[in-house]
Formats: C-alpha cells, structure tokens, sequence
C-alpha cells in the first residue's frame, strides 16, 4: 500500500517521531472540498468505508486500522472504482486524535469491534475513547455503533444512559427494526452494506445490534460501574475462553 496515494500509513513509532501535517487540512489538502468527514474506527477490510462512501457521495469517508494487510482489499477496491471520497489511516486508534483537529470530523463508525471484554479502557465505546473523540468531532457529533456482540452493546447502552448523551435509535436487531419496514429512507441505505464476517453471524442466527448517538462537549463523562454478562464467545469461530460470566 506504501504506493497508494490514499493510503497513510503511521504505526506508533512513527508517529512518536513525526508529526502529521495533514492534521486539520484533511478537506482541502487531500479531498479538496469541505464535505463532512466520517471515520470508520477498526475498520478490518474496509467493506463499510468503500460501502458508505458509495452510498453518500456528498461525504469524506476514513477508513482507520493498524492491520495493513485487511486494509488492502478495501484500499485496491476503492482505487479501482476511482472513489475520490475514500482515505485509509493505517495507525493505533489510541493515537487517532493526533490526525483530526477540532470539528474537523463529523461522524464515527464502530463496525464489530472487539467487545475487550476484560479492559473497559480499551472498548472503542468507553468513556477513555469518547473523550479523545471530543477533542475532533463537531459538538454534537454522532457516534455510530454496529455490533454483534451483546456485551458492548449493553456496556455502550449503560455508559449513553449513564451520561445522558441524545440516543437517536438504538436496536437490539437491526434487519428487522423500523430501518427494515422503512427501506426506502436514506439511514435505511445502509442495511445494505454487510461484512464478510457480519453474514457469518447472521448465519449461525446472532442478531446485529445498532445505536446511533450524539457525543456532546458537556460535563466530564462518567465510566458505568455495572456488571454485565459476557459474550459467550469470544469472535468469529472462537469459543470463549474464561469462566467467567460477567464483567464490568
């Protein structure tokens, strides 16, 4: 990928020793348009990033990720269609706030990732993350959450409600909630994008949960301290490893 031109790649040595100078002039420097920007967080293979970006021409979509080689298939898929509203991030989320400056983003996309069901710091949902978010995203900025795990979906619920952030839809199963009987609507379009993996829980008959909720610059935000029941896998073809059966 090192000779895409859509593709920046900065893993954490790099960005220790060089700053990224594209931070806050991503509209005009590289997209050269002042379209709202949206981010794809731990987006795999990029199918949602190049789906979306199909979808909604009138947006910038990015897709982040520190795994080069799943950002491949996304990056070619989108350079051969000629998608002029596509960017690839490879780097570590947790440095994700070093590339945006302030209302410099739009949206945020959470697509299946990890539960981390033992570390609630490193849950893409947490508290932790949601404050480096702020520092980029417009005031207000919707976060969406895309998930088959039941455990990061009920953590998320808890840490929203906890912290009164405006839920705007929330469903425990996405492929027959209001979206489904309404498809002719422009948030229905997306139901049509689907990972790989994503038709393989649908397969093995797990339900895809989705929110969409607003990130405010309000009060500090409070982590939930509940307990909750843990997945009883751990990912795709993984059986769960603990014996535990909960976790906060």
């Amino acid at each position: 990928m090192a000779g895409y031109s859509h593709v920046f790649e900065y893993p954490y040595h790099a960005m220790e020793q060089v700053p990224f100078e594209m931070k806050g002039h991503w509209g005009e420097q590289f997209f050269h348009n002042d379209n709202p920007i949206v981010l794809e967080l731990g987006c795999g293979r990029g199918e949602y990033t190049v789906g979306l970006a199909r979808l909604f021409p009138d947006k910038n979509f990015i897709g982040v990720d520190i795994k080069g080689a799943r950002m491949w298939s996304g990056a070619t898929e989108a350079l051969n269609e000629g998608l002029k509203n596509v960017a690839f991030l490879r780097t570590n989320i947790e440095l994700i706030d070093r590339f945006f400056s302030t209302d410099e983003v739009s949206e945020i996309w959470l697509t299946f990732s990890d539960p981390q069901m033992k570390k609630a710091t490193k849950r893409l949902t947490s508290t932790y993350f949601m404050e480096r978010y702020r520092r980029f995203l417009v005031d207000g900025g919707l976060i969406h959450l895309k998930t088959d795990s039941n455990f990061l979906f009920t953590y998320t619920l808890y840490m929203v409600e906890g912290n009164n952030l405006p839920m705007q839809f929330c469903t425990e199963d996405l492929y027959h909630s209001t979206l489904a009987e309404h498809p002719d609507t422009q948030e229905a379009r997306i139901l049509s994008i689907q990972t790989y993996y994503e038709q393989q829980w649908m397969a093995r008959g797990l339900n895809i949960r989705y929110m969409r909720f607003e990130l405010p610059r309000t009060a500090p935000l409070t982590e939930p301290d509940v307990e909750i029941e843990l997945d009883e896998y751990r990912s795709y073809g993984r059986s769960k490893r603990s014996e535990l059966t909960t976790s906060k």
